[in-house]
């Protein structure tokens, strides 16, 4: 297949790939990808962002997509989510790593310093927060919100590349895309978060629901607007130092990719097992929405027949 050519969902047997990456703010496409390849896909969630770009990195096959859209042209609040993670289902991930910019809440993270988050605070407002619905209830567990083996992977990977990293932190998500105020700012700074961002909720719960891997390698741009020495958080701030971040998410990415074994051995795989309250047979309109998360466990109990329609079963296949 030519490089770049596009493929709908009926042409993708071919298309497939284990390790997805979603690239936020600054990055649009992804340096080092071979054999690159475009797929449009169509989801039961509506239309993705934009076409993954499928490829080999390190060997391994990644797809990346652009969270934005091509030319940025998606505010937070008006990316499809579900149909993004989705999409990443749909093409055989398992694994998915968010790329994000994010501001900092501390003084000791500074701009042009990575985090990779271990838990997370969502004041989003106006976001599909779940796959489910319609007819099918699911509860999955979030404690946890991202995968402690995928996060070890991308803290072992940043200083490898080169990279400042810090290895755990808080990531609080707004709806945007306005940022904070300052007396916000300072609010959010007396709940100890660490770094503040725009987007990974509700992916990171979407992931979870579609049992995917997932992380966040979190790219500090900026001090937000509490830091009474720096000048308040701007778009050109912002996009001056990403640029800057680029280089060093890229090597950090790469590394995670070529480390990343082949097996995972976490529980996130497994999400929906102890998460699903409605019994089957499913609606069939949801059955249809979810068949690509329910197929594992959409098969209704199997139960013994009555004694009588044992009998009378038997009678007519004599």
């Amino acid at each position: 297949m030519k490089r770049g050519s596009v493929l709908d969902s009926r042409g993708m047997r071919d298309a497939k790939a284990e390790i997805g990456i979603i690239g936020g703010s600054g990055l649009y496409d992804f340096p080092g990808l071979e054999q690159v390849r475009e797929v449009r896909l169509r989801t039961p969630f509506g239309a993705p962002s934009a076409p993954y770009r499928l490829g080999r990195l390190h060997g391994r096959r990644v797809a990346f997509l652009a969270r934005h859209g091509i030319g940025h042209r998606l505010m937070p609040t008006e990316i499809n989510y579900r149909a993004n993670v989705h999409g990443f289902r749909q093409l055989g991930v398992t694994r998915l790593i968010s790329a994000s910019a994010v501001g900092s809440m501390k003084e000791s993270i500074e701009p042009l310093h990575i985090l990779v988050p271990d838990q997370m605070v969502d004041r989003t407002v106006s976001r599909s927060m779940s796959f489910f619905g319609g007819g099918v209830v699911a509860h999955v567990a979030l404690a946890e919100p991202f995968c402690p083996d995928l996060r070890r992977l991308l803290c072992a990977a940043g200083p490898r590349a080169g990279a400042r990293t810090h290895a755990r932190g808080t990531y609080l998500c707004i709806e945007g895309p306005q940022f904070s105020t300052r007396a916000e700012s300072h609010l959010y700074r007396s709940w100890n978060v660490d770094v503040i961002g725009m987007t990974n909720l509700p992916e990171a719960r979407l992931a979870r629901e579609a049992e995917l891997c997932y992380a966040t390698l979190a790219l500090v741009t900026d001090y937000d607007c509490w830091h009474e020495t720096e000048e308040s958080v701007s778009v050109d701030a912002v996009l001056s130092n990403l640029r800057r971040n680029a280089d060093s998410a890229a090597r950090t990415l790469g590394e995670a990719v070529r480390s990343m074994p082949p097996e995972r051995n976490c529980g996130c795989g497994a999400a929906l097992a102890t998460a699903l309250i409605t019994q089957p047979p499913f609606p069939a309109g949801a059955r249809r929405r979810l068949a690509l998360l329910l197929e594992p466990y959409s098969r209704p109990v199997a139960r013994p027949l009555p004694a009588r329609r044992e009998r009378a079963g038997r009678r007519s296949a004599r």
